[in-house]
């Protein structure tokens, strides 16, 4: 577990000025990874690193060889379109960079010459997808989701015997991931015969959603037929960042049995652009709780540290704006908010059960959440809850409703841990709009 240390003291300051600013985010305390380009041009993507207002470019800075030792190492791996040359070295080169980075960004760094020039303004550049994603699984997490969703299937049982044991989960699509600002087209699929017996139906989905969700980047992987220790799984995260799952609930509805999720989930998916790492999350380390009357994880799924500070208080919101809010400029609604550190289970227990198997993880895969629900009213990660199946319309604070997404529709998530006499550090956000089905 990455535990506190000099880049987490809460009087640092930087000489980049607009990192000071309270609650701008990237903080000198932050510096989240991602890849950009000037906007508007034909450049290759480059690897960076958020700071404020800026994004100082890690290619151009590697030219300068300004670090020595694991730093300059993890430096020289920020070249070409993605960062998983930089997760492919680990956690101490990481940890190597960050110190290093957190030095030369500091107010009275002897680097600021060498640096400054290296800065790009955030509102004028493009930001990429930040790793190439081999592949991708989706868990369920989050107890109060999954027993929502369930009582609107089997009232009477709305929790499967299995979830409480195991992290539930299911393999992706990695292709159709993309960033902050991805538009896609409703989906088209089957959905269920209206009638028992019947054809099914067949057009554009009805029932689009959203799920609210982090992604868990891999960095250092495994091999094949190798294990990753519970108390060691935390090693192998580079970092995190917010997911939109987006769900066509009518298609889901007809093919989810007997495999589970398939079409319903793989036409798009949204991520926020900037990967925070573990490290810079440390502050907001809390401890994994689990109710005593619930079954205890397995050996394996269970530590000491685990327990201690296992969980994360990340705070998490979806907000919504449509054609017509956009027209009459008012801001998005805030339809809930949520905490990570509610969840069933835990980052380290995700890694250590998806390797139990031997099943080996690479560099840049990630893991989502699954859905982020809280125990409250308010504290849905989903339409699908907010609505009651179907049931109850959302409603929007300029007259509009909802039971799901209609075209044109954003759907804003973000994420951000706060916590008294510390600077805000904010996972940035995923903004995705859904345009009309293709014919």
């Amino acid at each position: 577990m990455s535990y506190l240390n000099e880049t987490h003291d809460p009087a640092l300051q930087s000489w980049v000025d607009s990192a000071n600013v309270p609650d701008n985010g990237f903080p000198i305390q932050n510096l989240p990874f991602g890849v950009f380009r000037p906007q508007g041009g034909a450049q290759d993507f480059r690897p960076g690193v958020a700071i404020g207002g800026k994004v100082l470019d890690l290619a151009a800075l590697a030219a300068a060889q300004p670090f020595t030792g694991q730093a300059a190492e993890a430096l020289d791996a920020c070249s070409g379109g993605s960062l998983n040359g930089l997760m492919r070295l680990g956690q101490a080169h990481w940890s190597a960079l960050r110190l290093a980075l957190s030095r030369a960004l500091r107010s009275g760094s002897a680097l600021q010459g060498t640096l400054e020039p290296l800065l790009n303004d955030m509102d004028k550049v493009e930001l990429g997808l930040p790793a190439t994603i081999g592949d991708y699984t989706d868990f369920y997490i989050s107890l109060h989701h999954a027993t929502a969703v369930g009582k609107q299937f089997r009232p009477d049982n709305p929790l499967l015997p299995n979830y409480k044991w195991v992290p539930i989960g299911y393999h992706g699509r990695a292709s159709s991931i993309q960033v902050s600002g991805q538009s896609f087209p409703r989906p088209v699929g089957q959905t269920r015969p209206s009638a028992e017996g019947g054809s099914p139906g067949f057009g554009p989905c009805e029932r689009l959603d959203y799920e609210l969700e982090l992604g868990i980047f891999v960095g250092q992987g495994n091999a094949q037929g190798d294990r990753i220790a519970l108390d060691e799984a935390e090693s192998h995260v580079f970092g995190l960042c917010i997911l939109n799952d987006w769900s066509a609930r009518d298609l889901q509805a007809w093919e989810y049995q007997p495999l589970g999720p398939f079409l319903s989930k793989n036409f798009a998916s949204t991520i926020s652009p900037w990967i925070v790492t573990l490290e810079a999350l440390a502050p907001f380390r809390v401890a994994f709780e689990r109710d005593a009357g619930d079954p205890q994880p397995l050996p394996y799924l269970n530590s000491a540290a685990n327990q201690a500070a296992g969980a994360l208080d990340i705070g998490l919101e979806v907000l919504l704006s449509t054609q017509q809010s956009r027209a009459q400029n008012l801001e998005p609604a805030l339809l809930s908010r949520s905490n990570f550190k509610d969840a069933y289970w835990n980052i380290a227990q995700l890694l250590a059960h998806h390797t139990v198997n031997g099943c080996n993880l690479q560099a840049g895969d990630m893991l989502g959440t699954g859905t982020l629900s809280g125990p409250e009213q308010g504290q849905e990660g989903s339409l699908l809850e907010l609505n009651q199946g179907g049931k109850q319309p959302v409603k929007l604070p300029w007259g509009e409703e909802r039971l799901f997404l209609q075209d044109h529709d954003e759907v804003i998530l973000r994420a951000a841990c706060r916590k008294a006499g510390y600077p805000t550090i904010s996972l940035g956000q995923s903004a995705g709009t859904v345009l009309p089905a293709k014919a």
